[in-house]
Order: C-alpha cells, then sequence, then structure tokens
C-alpha cells in the first residue's frame, strides 16, 4: 500500500537535508480534485464528474513533468488546499512530492505565501506551477530551474496565451510581484512584469503555454492531443481519458468538429 506523502512546514526546517536547501522548489499549486470544487468552467461541456477526473489527469501529467525535471538539485512539491485532503495525493502524485499546505485567501496571497513558506523550509530557489497546463514539458521546468540558478537575482516567468502565467520562479521573497494584480484577467502577466520593474528585477520569460479552463481551451486541448499526429508524450494521462471519452460518447459535446 502506498504511504502518504511527506508533509513540509515552515517552521520545521530539518525536515529539509542540508543537500535539498540548495535546490529549486518545482512546486504545483493544487487543489483537491473534488466533484463540484475543480475545473467548473468546464461544466458543461464536461459533467462535474469529468472535470474532477480531467483535473487529476493534468495534475498527474503535471506531476510526472516535473519528476522528469527534478535531479540533485530539484525538488518536487505539491502546494495543496484544503487542509485534511493529504490522503487524496496518495494515489495522484509519486511517492517522492511532498506536501506544503496553501495559506491565504486570494490567489495572490496564496502565491505569496508558498513563496515564502518554501524559501523559508530552506529552498534556494522557488518555481510555482499552475496545475492547468498540462501539455507543458518537462525541459521546460528544467530552463526555469537552470535560469534559477545562475548568480544574481531575477523572476522567471512563463507566459500562458490568455495573457496570465503558468509558472512563476523567484529566488527571493518579493512579495510586491503579487500585490495589485488583476488576477484572472488577461492583464496578468503585464502587471507582474510591471511590479519586477519597480524592483528593478530581470525578468526571463520561457516558451508560451496556454490554460485549459473553459470550452475553448478544452477545444485546443483535444485539437492538440487527439489529432492523428499527436505525440503520445505530451500529456499521456490527460490524452487517455479525453480520447476514451470522444470514443465512447462522440467527439461532438467536447471536441465539435465545426465551431
Amino acid at each position: 500500500m502506498k504511504l502518504a506523502h511527506r508533509i513540509l512546514a515552515p517552521k520545521l526546517t530539518e525536515q529539509i537535508s542540508r543537500e535539498s536547501t540548495r535546490g529549486c522548489a518545482l512546486a504545483v499549486m493544487t487543489k483537491a480534485p473534488r466533484t463540484g470544487h475543480v475545473k467548473t468552467r468546464l461544466v458543461p461541456p464536461l459533467t462535474a464528474d469529468e472535470a474532477a477526473v480531467l483535473n487529476t489527469c493534468f495534475l498527474r501529467d503535471t506531476a510526472a513533468a516535473i519528476l522528469e525535471a527534478s535531479g540533485k538539485n530539484v525538488q518536487d512539491i505539491a502546494v495543496y488546499t484544503p487542509i485534511g485532503a493529504e490522503e487524496t495525493y496518495i494515489d495522484i502524485l509519486p511517492d517522492n512530492f511532498q506536501l506544503v499546505p496553501q495559506r491565504g485567501d486570494g490567489f495572490g496571497e496564496r502565491l505569496a505565501a508558498a513563496t515564502e513558506d518554501l524559501l523559508r523550509i530552506g529552498f534556494q530557489s522557488v518555481c510555482l506551477i499552475d496545475s492547468d497546463s498540462p501539455t507543458v514539458p518537462s525541459r521546460v521546468y528544467s530552463e526555469a530551474a537552470n535560469l534559477l540558478s545562475i548568480r544574481g537575482d531575477r523572476v522567471v516567468l512563463g507566459p500562458a496565451d490568455d495573457g496570465g502565467y503558468y509558472l512563476i520562479g523567484l529566488k527571493q521573497d518579493h512579495r510586491r510581484l503579487f500585490e495589485e494584480i488583476d488576477w484572472s484577467t488577461e492583464r496578468v502577466l503585464e502587471q507582474t512584469m510591471q511590479r519586477a520593474a519597480e524592483l528593478d528585477l530581470e525578468v526571463k520569460l520561457l516558451p508560451a503555454g496556454y490554460d485549459v479552463d473553459d470550452r475553448a481551451t478544452l477545444r485546443r486541448l483535444c485539437d492538440e492531443l487527439l489529432n492523428p499526429n499527436a505525440k503520445d508524450q505530451v500529456a499521456p494521462e490527460t490524452g487517455r481519458f479525453l480520447r476514451e471519452l470522444t470514443e465512447r460518447e462522440g467527439r461532438d459535446r467536447i471536441w465539435p468538429a465545426t465551431e
């Protein structure tokens, strides 16, 4: 039987080994994938149960990409909510993932708190990764960690096509980067870069990606994963679920041939 993942707390810094403190935390931000609580903007065309399963697939694919990018100086983390949902992740995340509870009310507060907590635990750098972009390849996460390993302070951003970002990487606790941001709008990336300029902070941009959070981006995901030339190594859990769903029920509900 699989054991529950280890939980890290910022006040218990002895939980991280001396080797780990020299590394980067690749940390996926996750809400426990429970029916009716995740991916609600995809209902419809999905049912609430299907949306929860899809969210689980996203998380598995993101975790697999993070795991592939991990190494001696990179650690695999899930920053999760709600507290009490730890056992939910036993069959979702690989065994070597460690859990850190989320705290804070709004999204910006949660990102700022996660950064603060992971740096206090002892990591030298932190990449906060969303769980809505399952097609981001592992090499991008490796690139983010490598950029943060270079001497000098900076922020690393993974731009999303909707004007937000799928990753933010930091070496210091720059809370200002999460303040006065119009979250869930097309202005998030632009405003974050403005905050970085205020701090005189170098910005490094990763390749662009996209979040899957509505009907249009679900269609885009299907176009990428279900077309005849799709690569099996891209988001395999997500692709398998979507393929089984369309084969069982036809494609019209989630992936219509025409708009």
